[in-house]
């Protein structure tokens, strides 16, 4: 588990002018990694996050300003892909991390060399941050799982297993997109209410899903699992995650396997990964509600209880087309944390490997949608309009149950406190197009 040092110091200054806001999403103790590219003329290669700037590793490497394990993931993370820093290791993320504080820090003799690095964000056009080999969502918040549960069997809302083992299906790695992914409106089998058999169409329920996205860095050989000691070794950082789905589609397919077309059609993520080294300052104990079991010894530890919740906070807002043509701001749907989730990310890991599966560097992990214990908590509309009895009002004219085409989704993520530097994640966004008519 990440431990505090200089880098979290709040009271650290970057001679870089647009750190030293308040609002500041990227200050010197954050230096999140994504890939990018200021043109389509230009090859990727991995950048960080500095204020309204990104440090372009590649043309930081050229310069040879570091040695040691610094310039060998410096050197790493000006690739195409992030692949290759990931699989480095903590000790390599770390020195990297140390090193551009340093260069970055109010003083720096660095300062003249590292400025011609810099590369505005405004222009910047950013790919997925790595080659997704794999992509598991899980299912970590109790109060979604209860909720949707409820609608379904109201008696029972949650099914035995969840309280022992962190659910998950194996989701779809060739339609993941970064922000800004526009998508079509997904076709499919749906069964109408009261109707004998199914009708194909476009899904009349497409929701949102308010996650997060947990990136493998080092893997582990096949057959071998990973202790609840080592797993947060294996986690290079953490991303937003939009989890599309289809509430029509999922319904009538997903038993007896679970979700399939419902959920494959697209899932976005934001560009930046922010590194668990950077979230250090923000771990919070590892509570579950009272009443609860205790996690099995294979998913529990010492250290999981003390820390393994991190307290990040998640926005989800809605900007419909009309919206955007009267120049209106995005509106606000729901808002809740990260610390409520019933596993941890660490735990995720462990299970996930338990039966000797092997986990390769970039693959992807979602938590699954994030709802808190209120109404106000809630991470899809599913939740938020009831099942689509109660519809939300959005704008002075339009109010929803479930997405229109033309309906920009908007995640934000950040993490703040007394006493540390805030650390955000950036925006993420994906827009829902209209479904495209079967060929004939």
């Amino acid at each position: 588990m990440s431990q505090l040092d200089e880098t979290h110091d709040p009271q650290a200054r970057s001679w870089l002018e647009s750190t030293r806001g308040i609002d500041c999403e990227f200050p010197i103790q954050n230096l999140p990694f994504a890939v990018f590219r200021c043109d389509a003329t230009e090859e990727l290669r991995g950048g960080v996050a500095i204020g309204d700037q990104i440090i372009d590793l590649a043309a930081l490497a050229k310069l040879g300003l570091f040695q040691g394990l610094a310039a060998d993931g410096i050197r790493a993370g000006a690739q195409s892909s992030l692949n290759l820093l990931m699989q480095l290791g903590p000790e390599v993320w770390n020195a990297v991390r140390r090193a551009l504080f340093q260069g970055l820090l109010e003083g720096s003799s660095l300062q003249a060399a590292l400025r011609s690095c810099l590369v505005p964000q405004s222009g910047a056009q950013y790919s997925l941050p790595a080659q997704i080999g794999d992509y598991t969502d899980f299912y970590t918040s109790i109060h979604h799982a209860t909720a949707v549960g409820r609608m379904m069997r109201p008696d029972s809302p949650l099914l035995p297993n969840y309280s022992w083992l962190p659910i998950g299906y194996h989701g779809r790695s060739s339609s993941i997109g970064v922000s800004g992914q526009a998508f079509h409106r997904p076709r499919g089998q749906r069964l109408p209410p009261g109707a004998a058999q199914p009708v194909v169409g476009p899904s009349m329920r497409l929701d949102y899903e308010l996650e997060l996205g947990v990136f493998v860095g080092g893997g582990n050989p096949r057959g071998t699992p990973i202790p609840m000691a080592d797993a947060e070794a294996h986690i290079f950082g953490l991303c937003l995650l939009n989890d599309w789905s289809a509430r029509d589609l999922q319904a009538w397919e997903y038993q007896p396997l679970g979700p399939f077309l419902a959920k494959n059609f697209a899932t976005t993520i934001s560009p930046w990964i922010v590194t668990l080294q950077a979230l250090a300052p923000f771990r919070v104990a590892f509570i579950r509600p009272d009443g609860a079991f205790a996690p099995l010894p294979y998913l529990n530890s010492p250290r999981n209880q003390e820390a393994g919740a991190i307290d990040i906070r998640l926005d989800a807002s809605i900007q419909s087309a009309a919206m955007r043509e009267r120049r209106e701001p995005p509106h606000r749907l729901s808002s809740t944390t990260f610390r409520h989730a019933y596993w941890t990310i660490a735990q995720l890991v462990t299970h996930h490997t338990v039966n000797g599966c092997d986990l390769h560097s970039g693959d992807l992990l979602g938590t699954g949608t994030q709802s808190g214990p209120t109404p106000a908590e809630a991470g899809s509309l599913l939740e938020l309009s009831a099942g689509g009895k109660q519809p939300i009002q959005i704008s002075r004219d339009e109010s929803r149950t479930f997405l229109e085409d033309g309906d920009t989704v908007i995640f934000r993520g950040w993490c703040e406190r007394t006493g540390a530097a805030r650390i955000g994640f950036g925006d993420m966004q994906g827009r829902v197009l209209p479904a495209i008519d079967p060929p004939g």
